[in-house]
């Protein structure tokens, strides 16, 4: 039996010889004309060709260039992109070499004829997986000589660096001249870079008992998914990976022991490094250079399956179509998210960003629920409340003529036209606004505080406790090393690496901040551009109203002011909107000019360049109205005047608050709608489109390359616009909150949409993101940080100085004088009388029966001996203005520092799981280490071998001392 098996081995070996020969003959013969063949490659061992056929006869895959290296070939990467420590790990065994050669041989025979599904993520041999795709175009119009070059040097480094290529030709793919060119990261290189990289792979599952259950579990039912879904894997103690210890690590199968986020991850790491050539004296490398230079049309790792179906493929996770039932869709919106599986798909980075936007919208519905309260508290008493009903009365509001607005073409004016607008200022005014804003500022520090211990568990169940940012940031800039032609040595390394001299830091410094510091002008111009605005058409408003009839029915609803503060709203979201597109390309032009060192530090310099402008450009206006409008505007016949022209403007006689909720209902809902819009739908109707063009047979099949490559690219600031996107909000709800207790109910309703439209359009819309790792949302935590101090002060503040909340206190403490009713006569209290011959010129047309008007101040009145000065009821309610700031702060201060003493960063529970995982993970590995002693030393003596355990166990029990 054993020898009919052996010669029908044999045999089929034989029969095989002469196809494989033809094959690489037809290779040898085609090479010079294969687009991106590396040519005259004297490092090369071997090179082949293969035609894969289905049973049809017909072709279904284009070219394949396999490559086994020799012993002196140059692998994983180049002396110019790689360090010595990764150069001492690579590939260059004969005994490697011949194993995958045959191996490879193995498999060509096996799956020759088998029919393969377009949409497979596999190579022709239905084995090897796609862990990346490169696509170009084959344009001979536009395609030079220098492109080619480009591409064979690139892809013959990658070749030599270990990685396995396969191209389809033009004529297989949809428009007829795409070529793409399908990367497999075989098993040594995969090892090498995982050891490069230090990623941590599993040892042993996790025999760790699980916390304790919640007792109200039960209660959550509705809001859990599946158990497979939000653990997709069993939890392992994991180890960095070492190729010399491979069997410590559970390694079942080879091809599924690194998952596709790592592999797409370290395949990225080899692209970002392979050098291409030498151009103008300099080193030219990293396939970032190459997209931007059009080389490459694309180059992206490949989504596991259609979003909408499963797979054929047995071999297929199909975690994407997992991802879009079970998180993607709007009417999922009450479920948890499966964060386990989303960091297992996209990597952690992705996984911690929609971790805390979670947490912050579980958080805001807290803060959602008690603004809401404080409106209903509002709009209860609207109807009690004493100042809008003097207002709004005809004997009262009726009688009470105010001054006029403007200088020309103003009239005097009634109060009780302010009616309306009275009323509704109560909603936000009243004494619960003291109560939301104290609230607001406890509660930031609970999020931040809450968050950091969510943030510290996942640490902890993603293995990233002693995961080190800079482990993988720090790692130099492609770009940077590009740039940067001087060398000096690393003083901690001790390896020459690239710098750029201090002086042309200085001079890139000085150029990055005068043009960030000419944009932040652009936004203060155009902010008193609308305050301009502001003050000369609210004439025109005023007389349009007063001789349209049509609009007369709806006068006492839209004043002038409240038109003028609409439209100047309206129009100052517009130029935000402008600004705010044109400053995003600048913003990356200068960070690119600065050539920054390392990832992080490209990332921070960005970070901060974004977030300072768009700070000044969305709140200056809110910042105008609240703590600036109606403050300096002086008095009847002695008006404070902008730029010697424009007189300021006054606040409402019922306060400047309505209006600051005005503008930031306009810009925080504005913003919200046209995010959601240009999220969701543009990338929707751009993908439509591109593949509306491309489609030159509606029958025809995309091959699952060819499916993603028609899809939007999410970049590697994808994140960063959605944290800044989430950052502004959190700025909107927190430093303006006691003008708009509604404002963490927008919030909420638009995260819960949030959190659907960018899984849906990652998952849908996107091409797959490269996989990288991070342990917290980085900067921004700091940013956060800030903001939450920052808002105790702005929210004392508008209490203080926007709301009327002080001023009516000081009246019903100090200068009521009806017991039964001691707000009653308030109005007529906070307003002062000016003798209208007093004006130096008439501002509008004759009062008629009336010698005198009012205007809101605390000043003497005409006929006192301290005519029109401030009367001592206005420095009783300045100090007591000042007094409120003081107390409030101090008090919100006191507590929220109390509260994030009392609550650890890392909840004990893991403080506990964590030293007793290192504990079980260091015997571990000391155990495999004691195994490998024992046989090393099995042919020595006793004596000999003793004294070499005794040594390795006492290393063992130091290092469990230390741990």
């Amino acid at each position: 039996m054993t020898s009919l098996l052996f010669l029908s081995q044999l045999m089929a070996f034989v029969l095989a010889i002469p196809q494989a020969c033809k094959s690489l003959f037809t290779l040898l013969i085609s090479a010079s004309g294969s687009p991106g063949f590396p040519q005259g490659s004297d490092d090369i061992a071997v090179l082949t060709k293969f035609k894969a056929t289905n049973p049809e006869g017909e072709e279904s895959n284009g070219p394949l260039y396999e490559t086994n290296s020799s012993a002196g070939s140059e692998l994983p990467g180049s002396s110019e992109g790689l360090s010595s420590t990764e150069t001492t790990l690579l590939i260059s065994d004969h005994q490697g070499t011949a194993k995958r050669f045959n191996l490879f041989l193995r498999r060509r025979l096996m799956f020759d004829k088998r029919q393969q599904s377009k949409d497979s993520i596999f190579f022709c041999d239905g084995i090897r997986r796609i862990d990346y795709v490169l696509s170009y175009v084959d344009d001979p119009k536009q395609e030079g000589d220098k492109k080619m070059e480009r591409r064979k040097e690139f892809e013959n480094n990658l070749l030599k660096s270990g990685l396995e290529l396969e191209t389809e030709d033009k004529k297989d793919s949809e428009d007829g001249r795409t070529y793409f060119i399908k990367i497999h990261a075989p098993w040594e290189v995969l090892t090498t870079y995982a050891e490069v990289l230090n990623i941590k792979m599993p040892i042993r599952e996790n025999d760790i008992p699980p916390a304790m259950e919640n007792p109200f579990e039960c209660m959550f039912g509705l809001f859990r998914l599946p158990k497979e879904v939000m653990n997709p894997e069993p939890d392992y103690f994991t180890a960095p990976f070492s190729k010399q210890r491979q069997e410590l690590f559970c390694i079942e199968d080879e091809n599924t022991f690194f998952s596709p986020s790592v592999r797409n991850r370290i395949v990225y790491y080899i692209l970002s490094r392979c050098p291409y050539g030498t151009e103008e004296g300099k080193k030219k490398f990293g396939i970032k250079r190459l997209l931007s230079n059009g080389t490459y049309t694309a180059a992206y790792p490949l989504h596991d399956c259609q979003y909408w179906k499963k797979s054929r493929d047995p071999n297929c996770g199909n975690e994407r179509y997992t991802l879009y039932t079970q998180w993607a869709r709007f009417l999922r919106f009450y479920k948890e998210q499966p964060l386990d599986l989303i960091r297992r798909y996209y990597g952690e980075r992705i996984g911690i960003y929609f971790a805390w936007l979670g947490f912050y919208t579980e958080m805001l519905f807290f803060a959602a629920v008690v603004g809401l309260i404080c409106f209903i508290y509002g709009w209860i008493t609207m109807t009690d409340n004493m100042s809008s009903i003097e207002i709004c009365d005809e004997s009262i509001g009726g009688e009470i003529i105010m001054c006029p607005l403007c200088d020309r073409n103003c009239e005097y004016w009634k109060l009780n036209t302010t009616c309306e607008s009275s009323r509704y200022s109560h909603l936000f005014d009243n004494v619960a606004t003291l109560f939301f804003a104290i609230f607001m500022g406890i509660w930031v520090t609970l999020f931040l505080e809450f968050w950091k211990r969510r943030q510290a568990r996942l640490e902890y169940e993603w293995d990233l406790v002693d995961f080190e940012e800079e482990q993988q940031q720090l790692q130099l800039r492609p770009e940077y090393e590009a740039k940067c032609t001087q060398k000096k040595k690393n003083p901690v390394t001790q390896e020459m690496e690239p710098y750029l001299p201090i002086t042309s830091q200085a001079l890139r410094f000085c150029f990055s901040g005068a043009t960030v510091l000419f944009w932040i002008s652009l936004i203060i111009a155009s902010m008193i551009a609308v305050i301009v605005y502001r003050l000369s058409v609210y004439a025109a408003f005023a007389s349009l109203m007063e001789d349209t009839e049509s609009l007369r029915p709806i006068s006492s609803l839209l004043t002038p002011q409240l038109a003028t503060s609409v439209t100047a709203s309206c129009l100052n979201f517009v130029i935000i909107m402008i600004l705010n597109f044109l400053y995003e390309r600048i913003a990356v032009w200068i960070t690119d000019m600065e050539v920054p060192r390392t990832h992080l530090e490209y990332e921070n310099r960005l970070t901060m360049k974004m977030f300072l402008f768009q700070f000044v450009n969305y709140y200056s206006s809110c910042f105008y109205v609240a703590f600036f409008k109606g403050k300096f505007v002086g008095y009847p016949g002695a008006y404070t005047y902008m730029f010697s022209k424009w007189r300021n403007e006054e606040c409402d006689p019922a306060g400047c608050l309505i209006e600051l909720t005005t503008q930031l209902t306009i810009i925080m809902a504005g913003k919200q709608i046209w995010g959601n819009i240009q999220e969701a739908i543009l990338p929707w109707v751009w993908n439509w489109w591109r593949r509306r063009r491309a489609r030159t047979n509606s029958e025809k099949l995309y091959s699952r390359w060819e499916q993603d490559h028609a899809l939007q690219s999410f970049g590697p600031l994808g994140l960063f616009y959605e944290y800044l996107e989430m950052v502004i909000q959190f700025g909107f709800i927190t430093l303006f909150v006691a003008s708009f207790p509604l404002a963490p109910l927008l919030a909420l309703m638009n995260n819960i949409l949030e959190i659907r439209v960018d899984s849906w359009k990652l998952t849908t819309q996107y091409r797959r993101p490269v996989a990288s790792k991070a342990h917290s949302i980085g900067v921004w935590q700091e940013i956060l940080n800030g903001m939450a101090v920052l808002s105790v002060v702005t929210n004392a503040f508008i209490v203080a100085f926007t709301s009327d909340m002080i001023p009516r206190l000081v009246y019903y403490h100090a200068y009521s004088t009806d017991q039964n009713s001691p707000m009653s006569g308030y109005i007529n209290n906070s307003l002062s009388v000016f003798q209208i011959s007093d004006f130096p010129s008439e501002p509008g047309a004759s009062p008629g029966t009336f010698t005198t008007c009012r205007y809101r101040d605390y000043r003497y009145p005409p006929d006192h001996e301290k005519k029109y000065l401030h009367t001592m009821q206005f420095w009783h309610i300045l100090a007591a203005k000042m007094a409120f700031i003081i107390i409030m702060e101090h008090i919100v201060f006191i507590v929220k520092f109390f509260v994030a003493w009392m609550i650890p960063d890392v909840p004990s529970e893991v403080k506990a799981r964590i030293k007793r995982e290192k504990f079980l993970t260091i015997q571990i590995l000391h155990e495999y280490e004691l195994n490998k002693l024992k046989e090393n030393l099995c042919n020595r003596t006793d004596y000999q071998v003793e004294k070499e355990v005794i040594a390795t166990e006492g290393k063992r029990e130091l290092a469990q001392v230390m741990g």
